[in-house]
């Protein structure tokens, strides 16, 4: 106990160092105006690639679909905040908050219905989830609208600047449970699926997205997120300190539950499924809630993602930007929070700062060429990823390297 304590005021008071450097450079202008916004990129991209790595790493579900929850959460997220600002009304926050609200009660009482009925096949449990949120939907859109005025007025007593940061929090966190939501029923038939076959699956679910993305306008009847052409209008709300104080509480969040007993099923999943199923784990209930939860993270990042430079275009979550977190996390080391969080730093500078200043004019495209070579090489030199297994003490004290198997038997044993 007194060996975690004291990593745990380590790793808190590095924390805090960490920020108030990087603040004060920036408040100082040192760090420019470009660096700054890279700084934010690569803070929303660890929080994206940190979910991805709990679904991949910790759990062995090999996915490419964590760009589409992270679209979903920014357009989730951006369309709250763009009526607040640009129509002065609370519409679109009491309308997700409604949905979120009861599609997540109806998802609940569906699931206990379901448990009891024996025999229901995938397909049929799915039809029924579906049928009962879209009531749910229907009922909260409703709900929504009717309360959007009182809310606006509450809103209305606060002094601009408050309001406008509370309902921005507000939506970033609703971005995060719409996407758990909609992770929860895309799962349902596709996890039953081998790993291969599921990857594919996730990557048919981010074209999907970004093909509705496309025809926002037209098809989904949201005229403010202009398709194609891109949304505009969004309000430039997203800091250093939002960004810290989010991945922090995801690395906190994730370091806890590894420590739990649900933690130690869903690795015991990745070391070997069929032995944990020997020994009594609900598989397909652990690899849910994995998912969700991983889920949530790439569309409470996608949120805070909307609002750093105050436009979305689809293009921004195509299938081949859907590789950049899988990239970050396989550089960084598979099952390694230490490993992402840096590697998913490093990529944000490089990637997206060094090599978009040093490339001659006309080439920048070619930073795409660049990192899978890099990648690549490292690969074959150091296949466990830059950190391998390391983690900073906070998370080593919990999380068991992916190296260090135990015996199937032993490891369901301890979870059981």
């Amino acid at each position: 106990m007194n060996r975690l304590n004291k990593t745990s005021i380590f790793f808190l008071v590095g924390a805090v160092l960490v920020f108030g450097i990087v603040q004060a450079l920036i408040s100082a202008g040192i760090i420019n105006s470009f660096w700054s916004t890279i700084v934010l990129l690569a803070g929303v991209m660890a929080i994206v690639s940190l979910g991805l790595n709990l679904i991949y790493g910790f759990n062995g579900q090999f996915s490419l679909g964590q760009y589409g929850f992270y679209a979903i959460g920014a357009y989730t997220a951006a369309d709250i905040t763009y009526r607040w600002v640009q129509l002065h009304s609370a519409s679109g926050l009491t309308v997700i908050l409604m949905i979120s609200i009861l599609v997540g009660l109806a998802i609940f009482l569906i699931r206990g219905v379901v448990s009891k009925i024996r025999g229901m096949d995938t397909l049929s449990a799915f039809a029924l989830y579906l049928a009962g949120v879209l009531v749910a939907i229907f009922i909260a859109t409703r709900l929504g609208m009717l309360i959007a005025n009182p809310v606006t007025a509450l809103f209305n007593l606060m002094p601009e600047k408050v309001a406008q940061y509370v309902v921005y929090l507000i939506a970033v966190l609703l971005g995060g449970l719409i996407a758990g939501e909609v992770s929860f029923l895309f799962g349902l038939p596709v996890l039953t699926l081998g790993s291969d076959y599921f990857g594919i699956a996730t990557l048919g679910f981010t074209i999907i997205v970004k093909v509705l993305l496309d025809n926002s306008d037209t098809m989904l009847g949201f005229d403010e997120m202009k398709g194609a052409r891109g949304m505009i209008g969004i309000p430039k709300i997203t800091t250093w300190a939002t960004v810290f104080i989010f991945l922090l509480i995801t690395i906190i969040v994730i370091r806890n539950l590894l420590n739990s007993s649900y933690g130690r099923a869903i690795v015991s999943i990745r070391e070997d499924e069929t032995a944990a199923t020997s020994m009594g784990i609900d598989v397909a209930f652990y690899k849910t809630i994995t998912f969700v939860i991983g889920s949530f993270f790439g569309g409470l990042a996608g949120g805070l993602y909307a609002h750093i430079n105050g436009f979305l275009h689809p293009n921004t979550f195509s299938f081949v930007k859907s590789f950049d977190p899988l990239i970050v996390v396989v550089f960084g080391g598979l099952g390694s929070v230490t490993g992402t969080v840096g590697a998913a730093f490093g990529w944000a500078l490089v990637l997206e700062g060094v090599l978009r200043l040093i490339l001659p004019e006309g080439f920048e495209t070619w930073r795409f060429v660049i990192y899978p070579t890099l990648l690549l090489i490292m690969m074959l030199l150091k296949p466990n990823g830059l950190f391998g297994n390391y983690e900073i003490p906070f998370i080593r004290s919990v999380v068991p390297p992916l190296k260090e198997k135990k015996a199937d038997e032993e490891t369901a044993k301890e979870v059981a």
